[in-house]
């Protein structure tokens, strides 16, 4: 239901901002303007959602493999032990318990590309036990906002994006990152677990903590002492490392299962295009308001306000210009990522603003994308308090942004 508020004030706003600027300013571009903002945004999402047609087909396919060999039950017993506590809904064993690690392991290393389909998969099998087929489960409101908080280790694409635009160093974003995106996964984490009531303090959990904190600490000793260039090979090799070792050990269990692998791949894979066409009405109706809302001028407006009011209580007005990021990205990821990409142009990516344009692309993910593509894979239309919780980890991850940032670089 707040999306439909939210997908209405896009456009109430957009359009009004535009008639104001039509009667009192004659700009009669303004509508126009829109009207294209529109159509350009719809054939986005539209090119964008098919674009997502081979990765799905890929990874539905090497899922499949895995559920026929058995590799996917063994995953989900090995991880039950943990998961059960933040997902209590779910049965031990249960395979939707393996494709959320994996899901969640991809977003921690930066492989949106990866992490969605197995995240739809992972949506798929939780509408299996979901009672209530128009609600939102509990678990999966933990899977949501566990997605949508974007945790991340290692910022691939934003340190590939920083080296684009000739950063002197593209890999200094990585500590304040990993620091903003672990304080947006624990209030999300929090959150959730304070609506559902979920004991945090418990052993499993503590220790799957532990664990994180102890690899964290093992990749900064690994990295420690690497100059630039050594930095982002080293995280290139060990994403592709992850990805390739993964494809090879779901064939491999096939393998040793004596399965018809390649049967397996095309029959996972069939699904991969109904799936992507399926996400077309969601991608277009959450691209085309923000189309709107950004083409009417609504957005510059509210960074213009916004810059006022803080030099007004006499405080450093710095992180203003890289606000635009943060106000696009719970709303689309693309968006904000032109922001970002504009804060590079307008003021250079080692200055403070590109910096915190960067800690702020990747502090937490695309809230409205995320909750309009997985819900409406699988028919959710009742979200119940899961926009509540996503938008707060998202603020969490904006405030720790602006903080590190001025830390680090101010």
């Amino acid at each position: 239901m707040a999306l439909n508020y939210i997908w209405i004030a896009l456009f109430t706003i957009g359009v009004i901002v535009g008639v104001v600027k039509l009667v009192f300013l004659q700009d009669y571009e303004a509508l126009p303007e829109m009207m294209d903002s529109t159509f350009k945004m719809s054939n986005t999402a539209f090119e964008m959602t098919l674009g997502l047609t081979g990765t799905l087909t890929l990874w539905m396919g090497i899922l499949k493999i895995g559920e026929d060999s058995g590799l996917v039950d063994k995953l989900a017993r090995f991880l039950s032990p943990v998961l059960t506590k933040l997902f209590p809904e779910i049965p031990a064993n249960h395979p939707a318990l393996g494709s959320i690690f994996m899901n969640i392991s991809a977003n921690m290393l930066g492989l949106d590309n990866a992490a969605t389909p197995v995240g739809l998969k992972a949506m798929q099998e939780l509408q299996s036990i979901n009672d209530k087929k128009d609600t939102a489960s509990n678990s999966m409101i933990m899977f949501l906002v566990l997605n949508t908080s974007g945790l991340t280790i290692i910022p691939v694409s934003i340190m590939a994006y920083r080296s684009k635009f000739g950063a002197a160093d593209p890999a200094d974003v990585f500590i304040p990152l990993l620091l903003t995106t672990m304080c947006s996964t624990l209030v999300g984490l929090l959150t959730v677990s304070l609506y559902q009531r979920i004991n945090l303090f418990q052993k499993n959990i503590l220790i799957m903590l532990g664990s994180i904190a102890i690899l964290v600490a093992a990749l900064f000793t690994a990295i420690s002492g690497m100059d630039n260039e050594q930095m982002q090979h080293f995280c290139r090799l060990l994403t592709a490392c992850l990805i390739l070792g993964t494809i090879l050990l779901f064939i491999y269990s096939g393998v040793h299962k004596k399965l018809n692998v390649y049967n397996s791949f095309i029959e996972g894979a069939k699904g991969g295009f109904h799936v992507a066409v399926s996400l077309i009405p969601y991608c277009v109706a959450i691209l085309a308001a923000v189309g709107v809302f950004r083409a009417s001028g609504a957005l510059q407006m509210i960074q213009d306000g916004l810059t006022w009011c803080v030099e007004w209580c006499g405080l450093n007005s710095d992180f203003v210009g890289a606000v635009p990021v943060a106000l696009m990205k719970p709303l689309n990821g693309a968006g904000a990522r032109g922001m970002m990409l504009e804060c590079f142009e307008s003021f250079g990516p080692d200055s403070f603003v590109g910096h915190l344009a960067s800690v702020l692309q990747g502090s937490t993910d695309t809230t409205f994308y995320i909750l309009a593509i997985y819900f409406g894979s699988v028919g959710i239309k009742k979200y119940r308090y899961s926009v509540a919780c996503g938008l707060m980890a998202d603020v969490a991850g904006m405030i720790a942004a602006v903080f590190f940032s001025y830390f680090f670089f101010g």
